[in-house]
């Protein structure tokens, strides 16, 4: 991936900071810390998620002075974050990035929906995942893999069930015609023009990715 427009090099020691927690290492590509920072700094998961490998390489001087000044020193390491989201201003983003064009397109998928910010779309999206694996006559509250992943994203397996409902209206294998009036409904024929037309291996490996992200 070639260089982000926004990444600056006092970013490594974020990175660095969020490498350090335990366990430490590389943090998986959609874990909720990495996805978090990604929201900050306006730059993808995937983007810090290679300069993270990049980070634990000490192939370059600069990295090599980077873990010789940082690396043994969690305090220093602490006080230096600290000064750098001071300065650079992340406690007013609005302010920090007037000016400077931002792409939103991965970061909405993180936010809460305008139509309801009890949900976000990633929740959308586990929940069409899920579609694709089951029938229509076990898409009900009893279903235990419906109740597992309303543990795992902290939905009620009756919203489940009512997205679900909102899918089989986009379904067109199912041809149903009836309307239902929910605010969800638009938010949800969104992700099925995203997904549901393409393979469901492909949202199947996604959604795995992002269970990261709710754990």
């Amino acid at each position: 991936m070639a260089k982000h427009s926004l990444w600056q090099d006092e970013y490594w020691l974020l990175l660095m900071q969020l490498y350090l927690k335990k366990p430490e290492g590389v943090k998986p590509l959609y874990s909720r810390p990495l996805v978090e920072l990604g929201l900050e700094l306006h730059i993808p998961p995937q983007f810090l998620y290679e300069q993270m490998f990049k980070l634990r390489q000490l192939d370059t001087p600069r990295m090599e002075r980077l873990w010789e000044k940082y690396g043994n020193s969690p305090k220093k390491l602490a006080k230096g974050v600290r000064m750098l989201r001071q300065m650079k201003g992340f406690n007013s983003a609005d302010a920090f990035y007037q000016g400077v064009e931002t792409v939103e397109s991965w970061e909405l998928d993180f936010k809460p929906l305008p139509e309801d910010e009890t949900i976000k779309p990633v929740m959308l999206l586990m929940i069409l995942d899920l579609y694709f694996r089951l029938t229509p006559n076990t898409m009900v509250v009893e279903t235990p893999e419906i109740q597992e992943l309303g543990k795992l994203i902290k939905m009620k397996p009756a919203e489940i069930v009512e997205i679900m409902d909102i899918y089989q209206i986009c379904d067109p294998y199912l041809n149903r015609s009836e309307i239902i009036l929910s605010p969800l409904m638009m938010p949800c024929q969104k992700m099925w023009q995203r997904f549901g037309n393409d393979s469901p291996e492909k949202l199947c490996a996604l959604a795995a990715q992002m269970k990261e992200y709710f754990r």
